[in-house]
């Protein structure tokens, strides 16, 4: 609009000095003096309407209220946990490994249905170990806002787990995302092992990061906020249950080594 306006100006300056220009030169002889100020008196109308209508634009444009455009603040809860294992760093990434896969695990962990590896190497120059594995977990029940959307209560997410294990400088790093459902919900879930700097040929320093977005509800901040919480809530639950495994797991190692140390 404003450009508009402007236009408008431009046409009306332009248009008084092509009428004042094209106004025909007096005549020898009596002539009326009226008469030959009638071009430019009209150029001077004419600019004269333009100009209002452009001013009319111009304060039209700037009652105008304006409408922007709805920017969605992305959601995202994110929190850290951490915890300290008393036992040595190969013990604890030992039992991280084990902890699908323990005959007592499903007790603990129902919510996860199946685990299969996807790809497993080792890297002969550095040493470090990479492995992808396929998790597919149970859902809790869901918030009311997703059972409308996704009409069931429940539903089976498939996540892919990517490690590596780096021994000779004794670090275990794991990052977790959600491979199905990603229109609705994005998790992200980082886990690092390593010695704890105060004891570090003892204790296993572990941190794990989370980060939940529910993506269709950006829009509504307080709905999205309640789903991420109550998303939040059941993933700090099964991390405690996890970590729970891995204690368990790290015991009956260190059971299990105790006869063969004595020997």
């Amino acid at each position: 609009m404003r450009k508009i306006a402007c236009a408008v100006l431009v046409a009306a300056a332009a248009a008084t000095t092509a009428l004042a220009n094209e106004a025909p030169a007096a005549a020898p002889g009596p002539a009326s003096a009226s008469f030959a100020a009638t071009p430019a008196v009209g150029a001077v109308i004419g600019a004269s309407v333009l100009s209002f209508f452009a001013f009319y634009l111009q304060l039209l444009f700037r009652l105008k209220p304006k409408v922007r455009p709805l920017r969605c603040r992305p959601m995202v809860r994110a929190y850290t946990q951490e915890h300290v294992y008393h036992h040595p760093w190969d013990r604890v990434t030992t039992a991280a490994w084990r902890k699908f896969t323990d005959p007592d695990t499903p007790a603990l962990l129902s919510h996860i249905v199946d685990v299969h590896t996807l790809h497993r190497r080792l890297d002969p120059a550095s040493g470090r170990l990479h492995a992808v594995r396929s998790i597919t977990v149970r859902s809790p029940p869901l918030p009311f806002i997703l059972r409308r959307i996704l009409g069931q209560d429940a539903v089976v997410c498939h996540c892919v787990e990517s490690t590596v294990v780096d021994a000779r400088g004794r670090s275990m790093e794991i990052v977790v995302r959600n491979a199905s459902l990603r229109g609705l919900l994005e998790v992200e879930e980082r886990s690092t092992y390593r010695p704890h700097p105060d004891r570090p040929e003892g204790w296993t320093a572990f941190r794990q990061q989370t980060s939940i977005r529910c993506k269709p509800l950006s829009a509504l901040a307080a709905v999205a906020e309640k789903v991420e919480q109550r998303c939040a809530e059941r993933f700090q639950q099964n991390s405690v249950k996890g970590r729970e495994v891995v204690e368990r797991i790290c015991k009956f190692l260190e059971a299990e080594a105790s006869p063969a140390i004595s020997c």
